[in-house]
């Protein structure tokens, strides 16, 4: 069901209602009872799903996007090593 703006000739009091495709027009104001019109809405723009349309056609999702987010990388520090001479000693 979509919102219709309405709009006061009397007071400008402007106004949305939602009502169905069905319903009648309101004709009185819901603040001071005088005459409203219906104003025209710019609308929604098409919407193009289902067969015959490509994944590529659409914005990409988040979850299918790479993070920016640099990979956290934990420092290790190299085995200490001892070096042992030729005659045995440390």
């Amino acid at each position: 069901m979509p919102n219709y703006d309405y709009k006061c000739y009397e007071c400008d009091h402007a106004f949305e209602v939602f009502q169905k495709m069905s319903d009648a027009p309101l004709k009185k104001c819901p603040k001071c009872n005088g005459k409203v019109k219906r104003l025209i809405g710019t609308g929604s723009g098409p919407i193009f799903k289902g067969t015959g349309f490509y994944q590529t056609d659409y914005k990409a999702n988040s979850s299918n996007k790479k993070s920016d987010k640099p990979i956290e990388t934990k420092k290790v520090d190299p085995p200490k090593t001892t070096e042992s001479t030729s005659d045995g000693k440390k």
